[in-house]
């Protein structure tokens, strides 16, 4: 049954100055709902047969805009549900709640977000939305993003867009960039700071952005020639660097975050359980004799500051910002010591902590292990197709592909 909107002079109802409340009232299914308009008419002022104000009412074209104001904004929330198929009473079209956007700039909603961000502990994704934000400072001529998310549309982001290519920047930076943007935009959704049909990013999409990256893995020669490294004579740092590239190519392509935090606690019947930083998905893997050697080796380490490896210490770093500044720190002196030895080694490729996570996946696949197998061993809970697709394979199998490894 269709709704039936009006707008009524409440006879009912009289107010302390002699008027009645001008009234909605939404029928549907026989049921009747009113809802008050805030405003009073006098019984002699009202055409009770064509419900609306006399020629002779003061005030009547204010009136009559708020009636027409309240009749239009109702009947499109008729029609809105009518063409999603929603369901509604009379009832519940009156006491819904229209969303309420609050008033604040985008520079406002940054400076907030990063604060709750470091607040929570989250520092690395505080980092993110700082480096968003001083690009879209930097991109409004170094001022304050004084305007609101509405003004971030599809004109804007185009425009955006074409200032970070005559910058230089290449799509998988651009596409860094609009990710956050859309992050932080659709924070902004959540807190209602601004609508959300007024997202640009509906429209404008990333799928246009080329973010497939050279191969960074290394042969499984180069691999074994980093491994059989002589680090004797070395310094602190440059042994610390093979033995981290080492441990992470041994199990399953461990980050270097992920190495940071490992303690006593991850290490359980010969078997490396940690919650990646990243994703938090739980890791199990079986460590080989070179792995356990590696952590072997810096148990003096383990028992003053807490952490297998000479990252972090447990009573140095303590807060959040400071864990995250030296591992941030410590992994660009390991990157640097990698290149180095890479360079030594008459390697050509650039060796880094990360590639050794690729490296990894890449042995494994070149030795024909399934690569559901592989996904599965790196953590990568993000790759929903084949994680969807396909059951979780056990530990033996897991156990059996790393055998190819060496």
């Amino acid at each position: 049954m269709n709704a039936t909107i009006l707008v009524v002079c409440y006879k009912s109802k009289t107010l302390s100055n002699g008027e009645h409340p001008l009234m909605l009232r939404v029928i549907k299914n026989r049921k009747i709902s009113y809802k008050s308009l805030k405003v009073s008419v006098n019984a002699k002022f009202w055409d009770f047969d064509k419900n609306e104000p006399k020629a002779n009412c003061p005030n009547k074209d204010l009136i009559n805009k708020i009636i027409l104001q309240t009749k239009l904004e109702y009947q499109q929330k008729i029609l809105e549900k009518r063409a999603n198929d929603e369901e509604f009473t009379a009832t519940s079209l009156i006491n819904e709640q229209k969303e309420v956007v609050r008033s604040m700039t985008v520079d406002e909603f940054y400076h907030q977000t990063i604060n709750e961000l470091r607040n929570n502990g989250q520092v690395g994704t505080s980092y993110a939305y700082k480096n968003s934000y001083d690009t879209l400072k930097n991109f409004n001529n170094g001022n304050k993003l004084n305007y609101t998310f509405s003004y971030i549309d599809v004109e804007f982001c185009h425009k955006f867009e074409d200032w970070m290519r005559k910058k230089g920047n290449k799509d998988t930076t651009i596409s860094y960039q609009f990710r956050t943007l859309r992050a932080a935009y659709n924070r902004a959704i959540l807190k209602r700071v601004v609508n959300r049909d007024k997202s640009p990013f509906v429209e404008f999409t990333l799928s246009h952005l080329n973010t497939r990256t050279a191969k960074r893995a290394l042969t499984k020669s180069d691999i074994l020639k980093i491994m059989n490294f002589d680090c004797s004579g070395r310094t602190e740092i440059t042994e610390l660097a093979h033995d981290v590239f080492c441990f992470s190519y041994l199990c399953g392509g461990i980050s270097f975050v992920d190495i940071a935090y490992l303690t006593s606690q991850n290490i359980a019947d010969g078997r490396l359980i940690y919650d990646r930083q990243k994703t938090h998905g739980c890791i199990n893997i079986m460590l080989n004799e070179k792995a356990s050697q590696i952590i072997e080796k810096y148990k003096e380490y383990e028992h003053e500051a807490g952490y297998l490896f000479p990252i972090l210490h447990s009573r140095r770093h303590t807060t959040p910002m400071q864990r995250h500044n030296r591992v941030r720190k410590v992994c660009a002196q390991v990157n640097k010591e990698l290149k180095s030895i890479a360079k030594t080694l008459k390697i050509s490729s650039s060796v880094t902590t990360y590639v050794a996570r690729h490296s990894f996946a890449t042995v494994l696949k070149k030795s024909g292990v399934n690569i559901n197998i592989i996904s599965q061993a790196l953590g990568h809970q993000d790759i929903k197709t084949t994680q969807i697709y396909l059951s979780k394979f056990d530990n033996e199998q897991i156990d059996a592909a790393m055998k190819h490894l060496l």
